[in-house]
């Protein structure tokens, strides 16, 4: 079983990475970019089981430790 996680600051919270991103992007000419959020991501190769609980079991591991749960959003992707 393949899972991506993608871990994001939530919106309310200032992402100065993002800004930085934002303005070096209009420093290389790249004009009409209103907001950049900047994030990370973790690709999993998980034993197989049953779908429900290996889905369990990762989003409590996203809870645990990938994510800050305080200040940062996560998803959870199936890969095929």
């Amino acid at each position: 079983m393949h899972a991506r996680v993608f871990v994001s600051l939530k919106r309310s919270v200032l992402d100065p990475q993002g800004k930085a991103v934002r303005g070096a992007l209009e420093t290389l000419g790249l004009k009409g970019i209103e907001d950049v959020r900047q994030g990370k991501f973790f690709d999993l190769e998980l034993a197989d089981g049953d779908p429900a609980e290996r889905g369990r079991e990762l989003d409590s591991l996203c809870q645990k430790l990938l994510a800050n749960p305080v200040i940062e959003d996560y998803r959870i992707e199936w890969v095929t």
